[in-house]
């Protein structure tokens, strides 16, 4: 599947689309990388539980989530999730209270443009498990599951599946 119809450049419908990935116009050579875009998870926990978001639009509504989004021009890994976090449930985090945990690769379906990312997690722990959703139009509702009851298939991203999975799940 291709997001193009024809080159930006010169408007030309023969081209190449290899993977979603390398973009390359067969009459005027424009030549454009759909890379990576880079985005943030944070990890909340509070004793042994996680703290999960439920997603309020596509993709994967409904589905489990963690707080966080996309990293913004200029900014670091750190500050947006710190940025995402206070959007998103009105929590002021610093950099000094994220923990990182790994990287994994993801796919995120948007208005039908496939966008492949690479997800940067952190863990947050917190002293209670008092939580609120000041992002409603993205977030449906919090939930705290016990790492004993995580049920993995209740989880939207592969990455997120993942990530829970290998350090939470044991």
């Amino acid at each position: 599947m291709s997001f193009f119809t024809y080159c930006p450049n010169c408007k030309s419908t023969h081209f190449t689309f290899e993977n979603n990935f390398r973009f390359q116009c067969n009459d005027c050579d424009f030549v454009y990388y759909h890379n990576i875009a880079a985005a943030v998870a944070v990890i909340f926990t509070f004793e042994e539980a996680v703290l999960f978001t439920v997603r309020n639009v596509d993709p994967d509504k409904g589905k489990l989530d963690l707080p966080g989004g996309f990293i913004d021009p200029k900014e670091t890994a750190e500050e947006a999730a710190c940025r995402e976090i206070k959007e998103e449930l009105g929590i002021t985090v610093s950099t000094q209270d994220l923990r990182y945990i790994t990287t994994s690769p993801n796919d995120y379906l948007y208005k039908n443009v496939p966008y492949r990312t690479m997800d940067i997690f952190y863990e947050c722990p917190l002293v209670s498990k008092t939580v609120s959703v000041t992002a409603k139009d993205e977030i449906q509702e919090l939930i705290w599951l016990n790492k004993k009851e995580i049920n993995l298939e209740r989880i939207g991203f592969k990455s997120i599946r993942k990530v829970i999975g290998e350090f939470y799940c044991q």
